[in-house]
């Protein structure tokens, strides 16, 4: 089968399309025949090596799997013996490594029916972006009707989710993005909107029950001034490629993790974990009409270096789909 493989970190360039072997399915993983995976902000960080301290977990000289991408919808081919859930047929999405390819192998409790209402394309895009958006806003926000939720980053993968998934929750939303998007998060349902190259969200007195700041370019301290006495601050910065770092997004999480003990106001740190129960819920907002996926591009599997590469420095807007 044709997958995109890395061997050492680097550039797009470091990423080929080779002729793999096709994974064997193993007792509790389905095989499925990939039509579409998607592009998220850790394909470029795994790709970087960036930041240097997530070498420790992507691996030292080159990241342990050689195949990029998590976010895969296709068509089961086939199934361990002890799978019960799906069979050789079956419309799926899901999360697991190795996703820009032809073929996946990923463990039954990572994988769910895709939503009939959604293409490929469309079902590729919800895993890690639409279940980050989930966890930060339900588990950790912990979003009530009624709630004031400020997006930063709203433009983006995890941010258009993030609008929409705050709506379904009854909150009232505010989307931080650029002049050239404020149309893209107006149409996402957001209440209000924020320009930040004319307007500071931390400075212009609204003050909001959560902030899920996605971009991590303001300081702590800037992102609580926007919080209500009670207010809770998720961090889950993706960022863009600046040239290396040693913390990257991770620096402003770790200050979190410290700042936390010492503030009122509950600064909460977004580990985003995929599991069957998560997709479905968003499986459930997609098929109730509350969440819509929004591609921005589509790329072959061919052009997996441009995509990323695009992603990386250019600030896409919402996601960036593969097609195989």
């Amino acid at each position: 089968m044709k997958a995109i493989v890395q061997d050492r970190y680097g550039s797009p360039d470091v990423l080929e399309l080779r002729e793999v072997d096709k994974p064997v399915v193993a007792d509790h993983e389905v095989l499925v025949r990939v039509h579409a995976a998607s592009v998220n902000a850790r394909d470029w960080h795994v790709m970087r090596g960036d930041p240097y301290l997530a070498r420790l977990t992507f691996g030292f000289r080159g990241p342990k799997p050689k195949i990029r991408g998590t976010d895969f919808a296709g068509r089961v081919e086939a199934v361990g013996r002890n799978v019960t859930r799906f069979r050789p047929g079956d419309d799926v999405f899901g999360e697991a490594d190795g996703a820009f390819a032809e073929y996946v192998s990923a463990p039954e409790d990572v994988v769910e029916p895709k939503p009939a209402d959604l293409s490929f394309e469309q079902a590729a895009a919800l895993p890690l972006a639409g279940n980050t958006a989930l966890m930060g806003l339900r588990d950790l926000g912990q979003v009530q009707p009624g709630q004031r939720v400020l997006v930063n980053g709203a433009s983006g993968g995890v941010g258009t989710f993030a609008v929409q998934i705050a709506k379904a929750f009854g909150a009232e939303v505010t989307g931080v993005c650029s002049t050239r998007n404020l149309e893209l998060v107006r149409s996402m349902g957001a209440d209000h909107l924020i320009d930040y190259t004319v307007e500071d969200f931390t400075r212009n007195g609204q003050r909001y029950d959560v902030v899920f700041d996605l971009v991590g370019n303001r300081s702590l301290t800037e992102c609580r001034r926007a919080l209500t006495p009670a207010g809770r601050l998720v961090l889950s910065g993706g960022g863009v490629f600046e040239g290396g770092s040693l913390f990257g997004p991770m620096g402003l999480i770790l200050k979190g993790h410290v700042m936390s003990r010492f503030v009122h106001h509950q600064l909460l740190v977004l580990t985003a974990t995929p599991g069957k129960e998560n997709l479905a819920a968003l499986g459930e907002l997609a098929g109730s009409g509350k969440l819509a996926p929004a591609i921005d591009r589509t790329y072959p599997l061919s052009e997996v270096p441009e995509a990323i590469g695009y992603v990386e420095v250019e600030h896409a807007r919402a996601k960036v789909v593969i097609t195989v």
